[in-house]
C-alpha cells in the first residue's frame, strides 16, 4: 500500500507523530479507492491524540498554517495543499440516541474508529508510522469484500442503521456507485429500520439523493430505494408512479419502471444533475391525471401540466434550490411532450417557433430528453420516432435561424407603446406587447421593429387608443 503515499505530505505526517510519539492512519474512502484503482485527493487521516494540532503542525511544516480550517464542534480539521483536501480527526468511539443520529463522542483508539464506520469498505487503514508505514490494517475483511463487490456493515446492521439512519442511504449510493451488492443481512436491516430515516434531515437525505443520481447508472439506486421500502418514504410522488392497471383486456406501462429508462439513458449523454432529475419528474403528474377511456384505452391527459406544478413541491420537500434549477427541471416537465406531438404530426413553422421560444436555452436539453422518452420494445416504433426526431432537429435549426426566434424579445417594448399613445402603464399595454410576440410566433409579421410597430400602431386604435401627435 506504499504506492498510494507518494506524496510528500504522507512522510511530514509521519516525522510529526514519531516526534510526538502518536500514531496516525489514512483511513476510509481513500485507503478504499486505491485498492480499488481509483484516484481521490480527499484523505481522512486518523490520530491517537489531537487531529486539530496535528493539522496544524502539517501546514507549518508545508510552510502555510492559514490554510487549516478548523470545526471545533466536530474536532476536526481541514488543511487544502495544492490540489489535495485532509482531514485531520482525533481517533474516537461513538455512542448513540434513540431520537438523534448525532452522537456523543469520546476519545478512542484506532479500533474504537474503524468500528464507528458504516462500511467494511470505508473501515480500511494504512499505517503512517515508521515502524509499519504502509501497512494495511482490515480488521472486517473490507478487501474480501471488494473483491466480492459487497456493502456490509462492519458491526451489527440493526445497530448500525438504528444509531446513523443516514447510513442506510450510503448503503444504497455506495452500491449504485460501485455496482456493488448489499449483503443480505444488511439489506435486510436496513429494509426494517427504515422507518428511522425519519430524524435524518431532508438536506441530507437529498445530498445522497443527488450522489445516486449522478452515478453511471442511477436506476440501481432507485431500484434499492423501492425495494427497501426507503422510496415511498422519501420522495412518495415517485413511489405512487409504480403498478399497471388492466381495463377490459388493455393496461398501460408501468410509470416508474419506465421513468427509471428515461433516467439512465439521460445519464448516458449528459452530467447535468438537473436534467436528469428531469428525467426523474417527468411523468410525475401521470398517477393524478390516468383515465381509461372505453374503447380507446389509457390515458394521462395533461399529465404534463399538472407535473410541472408538483416539481416545486418536491424541491421544496427535498429541501433542493428553488432557483432557476427549480424553473429549469418544472420547464422541462411542462414541456416534453411538445417535441413529441411535433414528430407526430406535420410540423409547421408556426410550432416550432413556439417550441424554440418556450424552451429558450434548453432546447437541446429538451430534445434530449425527449428522446429518452422513448422506451418501446417495438425497433421498429423507436426507430419510426427517433427519425421523426431527427426531422424535427433540422426544422428547428432552420427555423432558429431563419427568425432569430430562440429568447427573443419583440422588438416594441413597453415604454414605448406608453411613450407613443401617451397613456400610463395599464392593461392596455400588456395586451398590445402579447400580441405582438403573438403575431411573430404564428408567422403573420416578421421579427423585426418595422412591422412590430405597425401592428402596435393597428392594436392600439383597435384598443381605442391613438397616438401622439
Amino acid at each position: 500500500m506504499k504506492k498510494c503515499l507518494q506524496h510528500p505530505v504522507f512522510r511530514i505526517i509521519t516525522d510529526i507523530v514519531t516526534e510526538k510519539n502518536q500514531s496516525a492512519y489514512v483511513v476510509g474512502g481513500y485507503v478504499r479507492d486505491a485498492l480499488l484503482g481509483h484516484s481521490s485527493n480527499d484523505i481522512d487521516i486518523v490520530v491517537v491524540g489531537n487531529g486539530i494540532e496535528l493539522a496544524r503542525r502539517v501546514a507549518s511544516k508545508l510552510g502555510d498554517r492559514k490554510k487549516v480550517t478548523v470545526y471545533r464542534n466536530y474536532g476536526t480539521a481541514m488543511l487544502h495543499f495544492e490540489n489535495l483536501e485532509i482531514e485531520f480527526v482525533g481517533a474516537r468511539k461513538e455512542s448513540y440516541r434513540s431520537d438523534s443520529r448525532k452522537p456523543a463522542v469520546d476519545d478512542g483508539t484506532l479500533e474504537d474508529d474503524q468500528k464507528r464506520r458504516d462500511f467494511t469498505i470505508n473501515a480500511l487503514a494504512i499505517s503512517l508510522n515508521k515502524a509499519d508505514f504502509g501497512e494495511l490494517i482490515d480488521p472486517f475483511n473490507g478487501t474480501e469484500d471488494m473483491k466480492k463487490k459487497l456493502i456490509r456493515t462492519p458491526l451489527d446492521p440493526e445497530k448500525t442503521f438504528t444509531d446513523d439512519p443516514l447510513r442506510m442511504m450510503r448503503a444504497i449510493r455506495f452500491a449504485t456507485r460501485l455496482d456493488f451488492n448489499i449483503e443480505k443481512k444488511t439489506f435486510d436491516a436496513l429494509a426494517k429500520n427504515r422507518e428511522r430515516i425519519s430524524i435524518v434531515s431532508a438536506e441530507r437525505i437529498t445530498d445522497e439523493l443527488n450522489k445516486i443520481i449522478m452515478s453511471k447508472v442511477p436506476s440501481k439506486g432507485f431500484r434499492l430505494l423501492d425495494r427497501s421500502g426507503l422510496l415511498g418514504l422519501i420522495v412518495p410522488e415517485l413511489n405512487e408512479l409504480k403498478g399497471v392497471d388492466v381495463r377490459e383486456g388493455m393496461k398501460h406501462k408501468d410509470n416508474f419502471y419506465h421513468t427509471l429508462k428515461v433516467l439512465d439513458k439521460v445519464s448516458s449523454q449528459s452530467g447535468n444533475l438537473w436534467l436528469r432529475w428531469a428525467a426523474l419528474m417527468h411523468d410525475i403528474g401521470k398517477p393524478a391525471t390516468k383515465k381509461y377511456l372505453p374503447g380507446t384505452g389509457w390515458s394521462f391527459h395533461g399529465h404534463d401540466y399538472l407535473g410541472s406544478k408538483i416539481v416545486p413541491v418536491i424541491f421544496r420537500n427535498l429541501k433542493l434550490p428553488l432557483n432557476e434549477k427549480m424553473k429549469y427541471v418544472k420547464k422541462l416537465v411542462q414541456l416534453h411532450l411538445r417535441p413529441i406531438s411535433l414528430a407526430k404530426d406535420e410540423i409547421t413553422d408556426s410550432a416550432l417557433r413556439r417550441l424554440i421560444y418556450e424552451a429558450g436555452d434548453d432546447l437541446e436539453d429538451l430534445m434530449l430528453l425527449c428522446e429518452a422518452d422513448i422506451t418501446s420494445q417495438n425497433r421498429e416504433v423507436v426507430k419510426k420516432y427517433l427519425g421523426n426526431f431527427r426531422l424535427v432537429r433540422e426544422r428547428l435549426k432552420e427555423t432558429e435561424e431563419k427568425d432569430a426566434i430562440r429568447n427573443f424579445q419583440p422588438p416594441v417594448k413597453g415604454d414605448e407603446i406608453i411613450e407613443t399613445f401617451g397613456i400610463s402603464p395599464c392593461r392596455e399595454v400588456g395586451i398590445i406587447k402579447n400580441a405582438i410576440k403573438e403575431a411573430i410566433l404564428d408567422g403573420e409579421i416578421g421579427n423585426n421593429y418595422r412591422e412590430a410597430h405597425e401592428l402596435m400602431i393597428k392594436k392600439g386604435k383597435e384598443l381605442g387608443l391613438n397616438p401622439k401627435k
